[in-house]
């Protein structure tokens, strides 16, 4: 479906056609991709993607398809909110609205806001600890890196687009961006008060990614906190198009990317994360374990982005008994790089651009799940959460964090209620 189609169809789609058009056009995560997309909450990488139900699709009402948020999150507003704050409580607190999620949070207490012992902003809260974040050349991913080194950490950066040219093969990933590499992010994080190590690594070649274990091995050790973020399939995605009818070349490479690369990591690098009780593993995604039980219109993505979902869960609880903690984390309507470029805007002046999109007026930037995973690692009470799906808006909430506007946006929330919902309301009810 082309761009121009996002709006076309009957007065009665129209709506439904705009709720898509945002999800339709950039990953989340990394913001990279430039195709249709399905959903406007993706995750990052050195590449990413986003997307969303088919327009007019009976899966649009589906209640199941929200994401849950956790009972100890403040109250957004009144009147348009009120009526969901009461089915979100339902859904968090473990009723048979939605049994396939119910093992997950038996094991989940829902967290309070200041629970436990937490240092989520300034400070050197991680200055002891040694991180990986797979897949931080641009998005959301390189926002992780950046906001665990202001907290202090050492983070080992990796993606496949480099300044350098002494590494065989070429020095740019198939997603073609030159202008961000791994060499830039690990700057940030040392200009933030890290220490940045950027490593050229595919994380689909296991001789690439165990050498990149010996390294951190050899320099440190240990690692206590691993983020996986590799993605890149955006524009391999081709929705609105049967199972049948896809290219099989890109849908089998897609699965690759978001589900072999992150395997492939796994294996070759938890074993120095199980050194020492309380290391820390995020899977990136798109889009939160309740919001996926909808379908995500393309059999590949819709595989590729609930794989991780399971494969933290999985991990969480081979995990337990080292003291270790896994979750997957979603952002919302991601301003990555590529997303900014698509709509001709800047950070600066990224209002501008919901002229275009006016579902971009619920956009977050990268920093914002930046900051939900430096406040998960800062949190020596984290355990709370093994196994479970989170957002960045959900944990801007807990944690009580804000966007680099000063607001919350609550994604998930926006789209669950006025969009899909058709509730009364406005955008600035969701930041």
């Amino acid at each position: 479906m082309s761009r121009s189609a996002w709006y076309s169809g009957s007065p009665s789609a129209a709506s439904r056609e705009a709720s898509i058009s945002a999800q339709n056009s950039v990953s989340s995560i990394t913001g990279t991709s430039i195709g249709p997309a399905p959903w406007p909450c993706t995750p990052s990488t050195p590449d990413a993607a986003v997307s969303l139900p088919r327009a007019g699709s009976a899966r649009y009402s589906a209640v199941r398809t929200t994401a849950a948020r956790p009972p100890a999150a403040p109250a957004r507003t009144a009147g348009a909110r009120s009526s969901t704050a009461a089915s979100s409580s339902a859904i968090t607190t473990g009723d048979d609205s939605f049994p396939r999620h119910s093992r997950r949070r038996q094991h989940r207490e829902a967290p309070t806001k200041g629970r436990g012992h937490v240092n989520t902003q300034g400070g050197r809260a991680l200055s002891d600890k040694i991180a990986l974040v797979a897949g931080a050349t641009r998005g959301a991913s390189r926002a992780i890196a950046v906001a665990l080194g202001e907290a202090g950490a050492t983070v080992y950066v990796t993606g496949r687009t480099s300044r350098g040219d002494d590494v065989a093969g070429a020095r740019l990933s198939e997603v073609g961006r030159a202008t961000e590499t791994i060499e830039e992010t690990a700057e940030l994080v040392t200009a933030a008060g890290g220490t940045g190590i950027a490593v050229r690594t595919d994380h689909l070649e296991p001789e690439q990614v165990r050498a990149l274990a010996r390294r951190v091995d050899d320099g440190h050790g240990r690692l206590d906190i691993l983020v996986t973020g590799v993605w890149g399939g955006d524009r391999l995605i081709e929705f609105d198009t049967k199972a049948w009818e896809v290219d099989l070349d890109k849908g089998l490479r897609m699965l690759r990317l978001g589900i072999d690369s992150h395997l492939i990591t796994h294996h070759h690098v938890l074993p120095l994360l199980i050194r020492r009780p309380g290391g820390l593993v995020v899977e990136l995604t798109d889009g939160t374990a309740d919001f996926n039980t909808t379908y995500r219109g393309n059999l590949f993505f819709d595989i590729a982005k609930n794989v991780p979902i399971r494969a933290a869960f999985g991990i969480a609880e081979e995990l337990r008994e080292y003291g270790g903690t896994a979750v997957s984390m979603t952002p919302g309507f991601l301003r990555s790089e590529e997303m900014l470029d698509h709509f001709g805007v800047t950070e600066e002046n990224w209002r501008d651009a919901i002229a275009q999109e006016p579902h971009f007026a619920i956009a977050e930037s990268p920093a914002l799940i930046g900051k939900a995973v430096a406040a998960l690692a800062g949190d020596e009470d984290r355990a709370r959460w093994n196994g479970a799906s989170l957002s960045s808006g959900e944990l801007a909430r807990v944690y009580d964090f804000r966007d680099t506007d000063g607001s919350q946006p609550d994604c998930f929330g926006y789209f669950r209620d006025l969009v899909f919902g058709k509730k009364e309301g406005s955008v600035e009810d969701y930041r």
